[in-house]
């Protein structure tokens, strides 16, 4: 057998919040306490692009975006979340997922994911330069985890290197960095 992806259906939730709350267990993927109800994250998540992977007929991961604004100037940036079973982790699952968010988000018009990462989450970082983001930024003692101890992120962004989503015209924003270097 192997790893399929999918679109997640409302049925695919129970594996879902399952595969959230192991993540809220490592304390090394999200500052969420608790897992919301369906309602709660459906408001929250975006309805397109919104994946599952599945091994043997079991929901083993899922990705989802979160809008980065209501601002209209920011409707083709979006925000990531990608949870892998403890069972599949370092399989190939979340690059299988990744590059399938990657593939449908620019297909619906994203032209920049946005994720952003624990420090210490290091698998979630090589997940994330192997699937062509880079680091952006970096917050220190942002947030307190579960155990009140503050933690960093990093902030890590894909950005679509054409026009095809109506955003940026990446060539003439080079030919502006590289004018700007000239000066």
């Amino acid at each position: 057998m192997e790893y399929t992806v999918r679109p997640m259906e409302k049925d695919d939730w129970s594996a879902v919040v399952e595969i959230f709350y192991q993540g809220i267990q490592t304390n090394n993927a999200t500052f969420s306490t608790s897992c919301p109800s369906y309602e709660e994250w459906d408001a929250e998540h975006i309805e397109e692009c919104r994946l599952v992977a599945e091994f043997d007929g079991d929901v083993v991961g899922w990705t989802a975006l979160s809008p980065y604004s209501s601002r209209e100037c920011y409707k083709g940036v979006a925000s990531l979340s990608i949870y892998i079973d403890m069972n599949h982790r370092g399989k190939g699952v979340g690059e299988l997922l990744l590059k399938a968010l990657i593939k449908e988000s620019e297909e619906a018009g994203y032209w920049t994911l946005q994720s952003s990462i624990f420090q210490t989450n290091a698998a979630s970082l090589r997940l994330h330069e192997k699937c062509g983001f880079r680091v952006i930024g970096y917050r220190e003692r942002i947030a307190k985890d579960r155990f009140g101890v503050w933690r960093n992120t990093v902030m890590m962004e894909r950005r679509i290197t054409s026009d095809i989503a109506g955003g940026c015209d990446c060539e003439l924003i080079k030919a502006v960095e590289r004018e700007a270097v000239l000066v």
